[in-house]
């Protein structure tokens, strides 16, 4: 596998952390966000991925490729505060099925994945000027 190769894989990589980083700021900023229990609120969304393969010449060079984004199919969150006036007839107020936990782990992912393949990137690029000092000698 050529080292340009690397450069490939690792920058599709940023791009898809990059994705989910912005899905999950998205589903942080509308976690909290009140709507009538029969109007249609926020839902999480996720970002779904699919390997994708680099070049033609090498189909086991394989990249990542976002496919999709879905929205979660979970029901809302109902929370009892009758005085709200989002609040239906029985006091519910629904909230985005939004998780903040399970959020902030995919962010910790996401950005840990994004480092790791910033870190990959920068490896070939000293392989490679390492490979043109020997090449110059």
């Amino acid at each position: 596998m050529a080292l340009s190769t690397v450069f490939q894989i690792a920058g599709s990589a940023l791009t898809a952390q990059t994705l989910r980083l912005n899905a999950v700021a998205s589903n942080l900023a509308n976690a909290e966000s009140a709507h009538s229990s029969t109007g249609e609120g926020y839902k999480a969304k996720h970002v779904v991925f699919q390997a994708v393969a680099m070049n033609a010449a090498n189909p086991l060079a394989q990249g990542v490729h976002m496919k999709e984004v879905v929205e979660d199919s979970s029901p809302a969150r109902l929370v009892f505060d009758p005085k709200h006036p989002l609040a239906d007839d029985k006091g519910y107020v629904a909230y985005p099925n939004v998780d903040p936990v399970e959020e902030m782990v995919n962010m910790i992912s996401a950005t840990r994945s994004f480092q790791t393949n910033a870190e990959v990137m920068d490896t070939a690029k000293t392989l490679m000027q390492r490979l043109l000092a020997v090449a110059q000698a």
